[in-house]
């Protein structure tokens, strides 16, 4: 986050620098430093103001060295929650809100996902989702482009029937950047085939989209219970 972004914020609430202060609990004079770029402003700060300003997630900073890492299908789902999706907003979760861009690639990465959670990532692409270099340079470096695309693809495809606040356009650029690098190995989503039986069928039986992407899944636009 800018200054500028950070002071627009601030001025989007209607407060003063004093009344925002109060909220971010700091001095006037401290936050006028911030909101001129005298100060430097911390990933610590970017998060609370997230939470005070009532700003998008994507707001969020992301990790500079991030790395996928292992992690079960109850805490994916807690964060879905955080997220704001619908089918898990029933969860009251204490983990930590994360950047929506941060969140896909790990659920990507994982072996396996419940299809559940799997359902949900066109929503977050849909909602979150931006063509930014993190997100896919961070996509290529672990080889999850194929994934992501897929995901893409899906959000796309269910975009016009839902209010959403990502453009169609974004995910049109989005899709475009990560086929630029299409793997050619064949790859699954969300789940490894448990024999070559179900993987011939899948591979007999998916969509267009898991063809072009190289996925053995079952999964189409029609199976998302969410898409606004």
């Amino acid at each position: 986050m800018k200054p500028q972004e950070f002071r627009s914020a601030r001025l989007a609430k209607g407060w003063t620098q004093s009344q925002a202060a109060t909220h971010l609990g700091m001095t006037q004079a401290y936050l006028n430093y911030l909101e001129n770029g005298k100060r430097r402003l911390t990933s610590k700060l970017v998060r609370r103001a997230t939470s005070v300003y009532g700003l998008s997630l994507s707001s969020l900073p992301v990790t500079d060295m991030f790395v996928p890492v292992e992690t079960s299908d109850q805490h994916l789902a807690e964060a879905l929650s955080t997220l704001g999706y619908p089918g898990f907003r029933y969860l009251h979760s204490h983990t930590a809100r994360r950047h929506p861009n941060e969140f896909l690639l790990t659920a990507l990465a994982q072996k396996s996902l419940d299809g559940r959670v799997a359902e949900a990532l066109p929503w977050v692409a849909m909602n979150s989702a931006e063509p930014n270099s993190w997100l896919v340079e961070n996509a290529r470096k672990f080889n999850l482009q194929n994934r992501l695309g897929f995901v893409v693809s899906l959000a796309r495809r269910a975009v016009s029937k839902s209010n959403v606040t990502v453009q169609p356009a974004a995910l049109d650029h989005l899709e475009f950047l990560l086929d630029d690098s299409r793997l050619v190995k064949e790859d699954y989503f969300y789940r490894p085939p448990r024999t070559e039986s179900e993987s011939q069928w899948l591979r007999k039986n998916r969509s267009d989209d898991a063809v072009h992407w190289n996925l053995l899944t079952d999964m189409k636009p029609e199976h998302l219970q969410y898409v606004g």
